[in-house]
C-alpha cells in the first residue's frame, strides 16, 4: 500500500514540489534569522522584505532547473517521509511567523500625548521637612507627598491606625488606607492641587477601583481645591465620600495641632526693603520739587557726610541754603 502511495505521489510531482517548498522554507527562515537577530537596526523592513522575495524566486527558479535531479533525490520517499517532511515544513513555517510576531511585539510604541483634562498635582518629591515643619506649613507651600504626611497625623491623632501606600507617588489610586477601631478599612486618596485646579471625574473613578485591591469598604477623596461637577455625580453614584478645601481647611484647624504661620520668606523681605527706598528716594524727590529755595531756584536732594539726605539750593555754591528732609 505504501509503495503504490509513493508511486502515486512521484508520478504526481507531490513530493518535487514539497522539497521545493522546503527549500524555500528554509531560505526564509535562516534570513529571518539573520534580519531579526543581527540586520534590522541597519536594514529597513521594507527592503528586506524585496530581497527575501528576490532570493525565494531565485531558490524557486535553480530548484526548477535541477527539477530532474530532485525528483531522483525524492523517488524513494515513502508516506512516512512524506509527513516528515510536511511536518517540518510546517514547523518551518510556524517559526517564521513567531519571529515575525515577536519582532512587532518588541517595538517600542510612542508615548500617547496627555489630554488637556489632566490636572497636575503639586511635585511629589519626598521632602527632608519635619512633621513639625509640616504642621507649621500653610497647604499651598506643602508638596504633595507633605499633604499626605499631613493627613496620616491627622487622622492618627483621631483613633485610625493608617497606613502609607502611596510613598513615592505610585499610589495605584489610593494614597492612605485608614482602619477605624472597628476593623473597618477606607481607602484615601490625596490631591494637593492649586485652587484653579478641580479634581476631575478620573481621579474618582481609579479611587472606585483601587480601593478593592487594598480590601477597602468605603472611600475618601481629599483635595486642597474641589470636583468638578461630573466628579461630584460620579462621586455620589459610587458612594465616594469628599472633602473639599474648605472642609480640609475647617477640619485641620478644628484639629489644633496644624498652626501655619505666615512667615515671610528671605527674598520677600529684600524685595519689600528695595520696594521702601524707591518710595522714599520718590517721596524725596517729589518734596525737592516742589521746594522752592529763597533765592527763586528749585531745592534739590543732596547727602551730607553721614550719608543723610537734606535740600539745597540747585545754584551752590552761589547760594548755601540748606533745608532738612
Amino acid at each position: 500500500m505504501n509503495n503504490e502511495l509513493s508511486q502515486f505521489m512521484n508520478q504526481n510531482l507531490l513530493a518535487p514540489l514539497i522539497f521545493i517548498a522546503m527549500c524555500i522554507a528554509l531560505f526564509s527562515i535562516i534570513g529571518a534569522i539573520l534580519y531579526y537577530r543581527f540586520l534590522s537596526k541597519w536594514v529597513h523592513e521594507k527592503l528586506a522584505t524585496i530581497a527575501w522575495f528576490i532570493g525565494a524566486v531565485y531558490v524557486l527558479f535553480t530548484c526548477v532547473n535541477h527539477f530532474d535531479e530532485i525528483k531522483s533525490l525524492v523517488k524513494n520517499w515513502n508516506t512516512t517521509g512524506m509527513i516528515i517532511s510536511m511536518v517540518l515544513f510546517f514547523v518551518t513555517i510556524s517559526v517564521c511567523v513567531s519571529l515575525l510576531s515577536s519582532k512587532k511585539k518588541g517595538r517600542v510604541s510612542k508615548p500617547k500625548k496627555s489630554s488637556g483634562n489632566n490636572k497636575t498635582q503639586r511635585p511629589r518629591t519626598l521632602q527632608n521637612r519635619s512633621d513639625q515643619e509640616i504642621l507649621s506649613s500653610s497647604l499651598d507651600s506643602l508638596s504633595g507627598a507633605e499633604f499626605e504626611r499631613l493627613l496620616a497625623l491627622y487622622f492618627r491623632d483621631q483613633g485610625y491606625e493608617v497606613k502609607e501606600v502611596g510613598v513615592g507617588g505610585k499610589d495605584g489610586g489610593v494614597d492612605l488606607v485608614i482602619i477605624d477601631k472597628l476593623g473597618e478599612k477606607t481607602a484615601v486618596q490625596a490631591k494637593c492641587y492649586s485652587n484653579h485646579n478641580s479634581v476631575g471625574v478620573q481621579i474618582v473613578r481609579e479611587l472606585v477601583g483601587a480601593k478593592r485591591n487594598h480590601d477597602c469598604i468605603l472611600s475618601l477623596l481629599i483635595t486642597t481645591s474641589d470636583l468638578t461637577e461630573p466628579a461630584k455625580k460620579e462621586a455620589e453614584q459610587f458612594k465616594v465620600d469628599y472633602w473639599h478645601g474648605a472642609v480640609v481647611d475647617q477640619k485641620l484647624k478644628a484639629w489644633g495641632k496644624w498652626q501655619p504661620t505666615r512667615k515671610k520668606s528671605k527674598a520677600q523681605t529684600e524685595k519689600n526693603a528695595v520696594r521702601s527706598d524707591v518710595q522714599k528716594s520718590q517721596a524725596q524727590v517729589a518734596v525737592a520739587k516742589e521746594t522752592i529755595c529763597s533765592c527763586g531756584a528749585p531745592m534739590v536732594v543732596r547727602k551730607g557726610k553721614e550719608g543723610k539726605p537734606f535740600l539745597g539750593c540747585s545754584t551752590f555754591p552761589r547760594c548755601r541754603q540748606t533745608r532738612s528732609v
